[in-house]
């Protein structure tokens, strides 16, 4: 709706030139996108880890660039309120039959809140509730570019609809052997669906861009049978002779949640219209929130907006303070949380005890490096908040004290009282410290909680990081088991450190000194000393001794940063390596010939050892559903 009566005339060209800001962006965003399926046909994965780092990059340089047209073509923070309100109603109309309108806002409100003070953060000036509607847009631009596309198998030509569907993609790179491939994944979805009728609406249901990230394409749908659909996602990887396998069948939303995970990487998906995948990607995931859907597909700005609208909601909707966060507590960080809210809220402490050497900046540089680097499904993804006003009376005695007494400069209270305002926080997955959870653990538990700790090491080293203060306090294990690294103010790339052994003592007095004797650089790191801080636990040191001594030793980690800075890429999978067709192709290659030695594969393996799976699941009517826990 515009309005009747203009008070400037510059609201038009305002609102076209916020318009025309989004659009360079989502151009721009998309070509990126786009581009990874060249690369992936490539097989350029240093090309594609750049590509996923600088396009998170991409957005603030457009918000940055913009915010600048303003202020030189039209003196934005200068113009009368009233007038700002007509540049909204404005910007709503050009809004209309737009495919990305939901980006389109937020990209809005944060070109305005760089002009705008912070007390004109409400609805009339920004968009602090979606305006414009995102239900049944889709691409129609041509035959063809539907949103998803669907099959109508019978079961005599099911095996061939399943190879149509990935032909249809049209990979420029051949399969080492698509027919063997398509046999697994008929294999698999038949133990889905088993003896179950196939109903008259019986389809497949498949997003029509793949999904890329890191050394993987994947394909993602969900088969529909009646009133029932089981979600599905088909990975396929390239082998060293540069030719395409499938690696594997995933089926039910617990694994389509491990997929997605909020510490993973986010994909790149070539996708003119994102909320129809997102709407999508919610029959698929249900329980997942449409915030973290937008940010796992890269759309983390407005994934982020989704989230602080759910906070606002649930604030409104909940009585219980936010309080110092239960654990030990950090150096370098004041944490806090809402007991009834599954977050926590991290600031950022003015100063730091001596044995931290660290700055606001580099540590706010470390988080800015976990965003734009491979999670592996190892570090929880940060959501990054600046000037962030609380109401005063939901915050507890203890933690206003502690906030005035570590973070003075952060914090700031309004004239009356009211109002608590956060210049910087961040903001992160809940999970249950992993130093308290194996307090708490025995048998099975125990032993998958220190197995996990050591895989999450092993896929850190992996990404090429390396977790510096590696103490269990600093993991957390989330509901479904896995372990997680979350805290990122010592973190250094394996490329950057140097692993050593301890020298031998050369005279007695070095031997029985209780100082270190030899010399230190500043990046030397010495792995058999790791034990006395961490293996203190007899029931832990023996499971972690059986299962990952070699971390323990200099030469595990240089072998590995020297592969790293050879070019290799390592292979970290989102999935349990049990569900990787190579082991079939291993057990046909001994049924074959039982008496022959199975020459290795030449696709990678995960050789981490198996902790107690995470993964449960029932059946329902045929199809697998999904178990309680709900993904990582």
């Amino acid at each position: 709706m515009f309005p009747q009566q203009l008070t400037d005339s510059r609201v038009f060209e305002i609102a076209k030139a916020l318009l025309d800001g989004f659009d360079r962006h989502y151009k721009i965003f998309s070509e990126t996108s786009a581009q990874s399926k060249k690369r992936f046909e490539q097989a350029d994965w240093h090309g594609q880890q750049t590509a996923q780092r600088v396009r998170i990059e991409f957005y603030d340089l457009r918000v940055e660039e913009a915010v600048e047209r303003l202020e030189k073509d039209y003196q934005a923070s200068t113009l009368p309120m009233e007038v700002w309100h007509q540049i909204k109603l404005f910007y709503i109309g050009l809004l209309t039959g737009h495919k990305q309108p939901e980006l389109a806002e937020t990209f809005f409100n944060s070109v305005t809140i760089k002009i705008l003070h912070r007390k004109y953060y409400r609805n009339d000036f920004i968009f602090v509730r979606p305006a414009v509607s995102t239900e049944y847009i889709d691409d129609e631009e041509g035959e063809g570019n539907a949103t998803f596309r669907a099959y109508y198998p019978t079961r005599d030509n099911l095996r061939d609809t399943l190879k149509t569907i990935v032909l249809n993609y049209e990979l420029t790179i051949p399969f080492d052997d698509l027919d063997r491939d398509i046999g697994f994944v008929y294999e698999a979805l038949m133990e889905q669906v088993g003896n179950v009728r196939l109903r008259t609406n019986f389809q497949i249901q498949v997003l029509s861009s793949l999904f890329f990230r890191n050394k993987g394409a994947y394909i993602v749908g969900k088969v529909v049978n009646g009133f029932r659909s089981l979600p599905f996602a088909i990975p396929i990887l390239h082998n060293s002779k540069n030719r395409l396998y499938i690696d594997a069948a995933l089926f039910g939303e617990d694994d389509l949640l491990a997929l997605f995970s909020f510490a993973r990487a986010y994909f790149m998906v070539n996708m003119p219209v994102p909320s129809a995948y997102v709407q999508f990607l919610r029959t698929l995931m249900p329980r997942k929130p449409r915030g973290e859907l937008y940010s796992a597909i890269g759309l983390q700005k407005h994934g982020k907006n989704l989230f602080y609208r759910d906070f606002l909601f649930h604030l409104k909707h909940s009585s219980d303070k936010f309080r110092i966060a239960p654990g030990i507590k950090g150096m370098v960080m004041l944490v806090f949380d809402l007991p009834s809210y599954p977050f926590v809220f991290k600031v950022i402490k003015d100063y730091f005890p001596p044995q931290k050497e660290t700055t606001r900046d580099l540590i706010m540089s470390k988080y800015q490096l976990v965003k734009q680097h491979d999670r592996v499904g190892r570090m929880a993804d940060s959501l990054e908040f600046t000037n962030v006003a609380f109401p005063r009376h939901r915050f507890d005695e203890e933690l206003i004290a502690e906030l005035k007494k570590f973070a003075p400069s952060v914090m700031e209270e309004d004239e009356d009282g009211q109002v608590l305002i956060l210049k910087h926080l961040y903001i992160e997955r809940r999970m249950v410290p992993l130093n308290i959870y194996i307090q708490e653990a025995s048998g099975d538990s125990l032993e998958h909680a220190v197995i996990e700790y050591g895989n999450a090491l092993k896929d850190l080293v992996a990404a090429n990081i390396f977790p510096g203060d590696m103490l269990w306090k600093n993991f957390g294990v989330t509901r479904n088991g896995k372990v997680v690294f979350y805290d990122y103010d010592e973190i250094e790339y394996v490329t950057d450190c140097n692993f050593r052994k301890v020298p031998e003592p050369r005279t007695e007095e070095e031997e029985m000194s209780g100082e270190i004797w030899y010399s230190v650089g500043p990046h030397d790191v010495f792995p058999e000393t790791f034990g006395p801080f961490l293996l203190g636990d007899p029931r832990v040191r023996k499971i972690f001794m059986e299962h990952h001594a070699d971390l323990l030793e200099a030469d595990f980690w240089q072998q590995h940063k020297e592969r790293i800075k050879a070019g290799y890429v390592h292979d970290v999978f989102p999935y349990d390596r049990a569900r990787r067709f190579i082991h079939k192709i291993h057990l046909e290659q001994i049924q074959a010939e039982p008496s022959a030695e199975v020459a290795p594969t030449e696709e990678p393996v995960d050789v981490r050892p198996l902790g107690r799976e995470v993964h449960d699941q029932g059946t329902l009517s045929g199809f697998t559903a999904g178990g309680a826990s709900s993904g990582d």
